[in-house]
């Protein structure tokens, strides 16, 4: 079978909300290599894997994608053979996620007889690894799971450490394949044998499309209409800060290190929602500086925000690979980050400054340093090019339908 045959982009075009009870597909397109993609939300699958979706359908694959209130999503509109509606929360420990999707993810997987299954997030991966761990043991479907960051970390408290390593402990005997996007998790991997060793698999995250961040006609104008909509002068030093607010990002480091730098002309806009939008707000203006701290929720295109600050500061705790960060490298914006898991990977090599997770004055010395003087231009580690990361995939899915056509000689 060619697996490069070309299809047409519109697949077989069908929202499947109701799970396995689908149409049977046609006899002549059986022979095509099924992979499904199951995340816990639309907005990972929109914002990570479509070009992965799109490449593997252009090669002649169904690809199907799953992720709670996915069949509604119209962002994935048009890059997948079918959109899968999954009953499970975002809690990692919420019982009922397993009582409502275990069984139903189950016969969807022998109804569709999909060759590989390839989850993302938490809650999604371990549910389906459940749901499907007795099925795969039959050579099909093979499993793959991206963590994108696992949830123990070092510097975690002890008791949570100890809950996710033992769940993807025993999640990953469900694996045949796990990749690993930084460093410390790979070493992590190995240490706790979360996975057997020649499952597991490091890829330098993602991946990005590099030629988005290359030269842009409107790059000056967004530049300065950005800073003209913050009411800044031209002595005025910005930061940016792209994350949601949960407690893992440390809003509260970037703003109390604000307020100590004494330097009025430093201001930090914050892109982005979540829970503890409110108390950020209500801790910026505890602190005097509500004029200087600027909430800008969801952006669509973090470029031009980028573009104007003098770095991006990231003083999370934990991160998988810091997708703002490499977009912050991939524009030359230098950096400001914690010595965190998925920050540390991208800023030590030359790419701005460290400080210790949690230090305010080192953050607040590192704000000075940068505002007195400039950094130097920054630049990407070629290997996150989404090309480089597409055709890893590429490899590591052919490896598993040979290992699955071995299976099946057997």
């Amino acid at each position: 079978m060619n697996r490069r045959q070309a299809v047409n982009n519109g697949g077989e075009g069908d929202l499947d909300m109701s799970g396995a009870d689908g149409a049977a597909m046609p006899e002549n397109k059986r022979e095509r290599p099924k992979l499904l993609i199951a995340a816990t939300i639309p907005a990972t699958i929109s914002a990570f894997l479509i070009p992965y979706a799109d490449h593997f359908r252009g090669l002649g694959w169904r690809v199907d994608a799953m992720a709670r209130g996915a069949a509604k999503s119209e962002p994935l509109e048009g890059h997948f053979d079918s959109l899968i509606d999954a009953e499970w929360s975002r809690n990692p420990l919420d019982l009922n996620n397993i009582a409502k999707n275990n069984r139903r993810i189950r016969e969807l997987s022998a109804a569709r007889g999909y060759d590989i299954v390839h989850v993302h997030t938490p809650v999604a991966s371990f549910v389906t690894r459940l749901a499907l761990r007795k099925l795969r043991l039959s050579g099909r479907p093979k499993v793959v799971y991206t963590a994108h960051g696992f949830h123990f970390c070092r510097g975690g408290r002890r008791a949570s450490n100890f809950i996710f390593r033992t769940l993807e402990k025993m999640a990953g005997h469900w694996t045949d394949k796990l990749i690993v996007i930084n460093r410390e998790d790979f070493e992590a991997a190995k240490k706790y044998r979360v996975a057997d060793p020649e499952s597991l698999t490091y890829m330098p995250g993602i991946g990005l499309d590099f030629s988005a961040y290359g030269r842009r006609e409107k790059k000056n104008s967004d530049t300065l209409k950005i800073r003209a909509e913050l009411g800044l002068g031209d002595d005025d030093i910005l930061y940016s800060m792209i994350a949601e607010f949960n407690p893992g990002k440390r809003h509260k480091d970037a703003i109390i290190a604000l307020s100590k730098t004494g330097e009025d002309k430093i201001h930090l806009a914050c892109a982005g929602d979540g829970r503890l939008l409110l108390e950020t707000k209500d801790l910026a203006q505890s602190l005097g500086v509500e004029k200087r701290v600027h909430f800008l929720g969801r952006i669509a295109d973090p470029r031009p925000l980028l573009e104007a600050s003098r770095a991006t500061i990231m003083p999370s705790e934990r991160e998988g690979l810091s997708r703002a960060l490499m977009e912050s490298a991939c524009l030359g914006v230098p950096i400001i980050g914690s010595d965190a898991r998925g920050v540390y990977d991208i800023v030590h090599d030359h790419r701005g400054l460290l400080f210790p997770v949690g230090d305010q004055l080192a953050l607040r010395d590192a704000m000075l340093q940068m505002a007195a003087e400039r950094y130097p231009s920054i630049t990407p580690d070629p290997n996150w090019r989404i090309e480089n990361l597409i055709h890893m995939h590429e490899e590591l899915y052919e490896e598993l339908l040979k290992n699955m056509a071995g299976d099946g000689e057997r």
